[in-house]
């Protein structure tokens, strides 16, 4: 079935709308957390968990996906019961947007597809986990996210706790630099990894408040360099990261599980996480969800400052 498009798209709820047309802060949040990374009801708990974080910090949140052929930037209390309960729905990268909404279809977006949405909106601030990258491998498999391209093309501020430690992190920090996506970290000198604090990686910059990460960004719109995205990547506090070497130890037995059981393609991620969260009786979801929480918050209070100075 071909749907009839809006004239808007994506569509935004009333109080993103009235937001953005007020110049206040808004953070856009992915849905593939809620359809996807969590069993339910806590998938729902977290939904709504978020979205107060985000008000907390002063922001108004805008929540992805796409629902019955429409994309969605901010969703309203029955379209976030319906990712976190309903069954079926898919999982969209950028490049799933177009045949969802053409064909009706529902789903959750990931990164780079909620990146895509947030910044078509007009939302300049967007907070996730960790973002995708090159993967190991790459030279036999040439296995990158899209994450990577579309953030390279988008302008949006994204706060996240570095990359799945999962991927070849060294790498992927190459790959973003070959793509002009800057990288700053969050009063750290170390590039996040992900489940860990630090993933042992320098970055090139750091911003040590929320007001310079807002200042980074209005040197992007006044240099001409707001074409790509900016990454702000803040660490899991220390007490919160997953034990480095049961992480090490747990990853290296995943990645041999994968080889011995030919698992290619986009089955290895999952695949992957699943059997960290198995391996460490839960630890690096639990380091996950910290990590989470605390790009929303920081992301809030970024949005917020961006907002502030820009209105001044």
């Amino acid at each position: 079935m071909i749907t009839h498009m809006s004239n808007t798209v994506p569509q935004l709820s009333v109080p993103v709308r009235e937001a953005l047309a007020q110049g206040r802060p808004v953070v856009a949040l992915e849905s593939t957390i809620i359809s996807h990374g969590l069993p339910r009801p806590d998938n729902l708990r977290l939904a709504f968990e978020l979205e107060e974080i985000v008000r907390d910090g002063g922001a108004v949140p805008a929540t992805v996906a796409v629902l019955d052929g429409v994309a969605r930037v901010g969703l309203g209390k029955e379209e976030l019961e319906r990712l976190g309960m309903e069954d079926g729905l898919r999982k969209l990268g950028v490049r799933d947007l177009a045949p969802a909404v053409a064909l009706g279809a529902s789903g959750a977006t990931t990164v780079s597809a909620t990146a895509h949405l947030a910044a078509r909106a007009g939302v300049r601030v967007f907070a996730t986990g960790g973002l995708g990258g090159v993967h190991r491998d790459w030279v036999s498999e040439q296995d990158e996210s899209a994450d990577l391209g579309l953030l390279a093309r988008t302008r949006i501020t994204v706060v996240c706790a570095g990359v799945k430690s999962i991927l070849d992190v060294p790498a992927t920090l190459q790959r973003l630099e070959t793509l002009s996506v800057t990288v700053a970290g969050y009063r750290t000198g170390s590039f996040p990894g992900f489940y860990l604090t630090s993933s042992g990686l320098p970055v090139d910059w750091t911003v040590q408040s929320p007001d310079e990460a807002a200042a980074l960004m209005r040197a992007q719109d006044v240099l001409g360099t707001d074409h790509s995205a900016l990454i702000v990547g803040n660490p899991v506090p220390p007490e919160q990261q997953l034990d480095p070497a049961l992480h090490d130890r747990v990853l290296a037995d995943a990645l041999a599980a994968a080889r011995r059981e030919g698992v290619t393609g986009q089955a290895v991620t999952p695949f992957l996480l699943a059997h960290l969260v198995e391996h460490t009786d839960g630890a690096s979801l639990r380091a996950n969800l910290a990590a989470v929480r605390g790009n929303v918050a920081l992301a809030a209070r970024i949005a917020s400052a961006y907002a502030a100075g820009t209105s001044a």
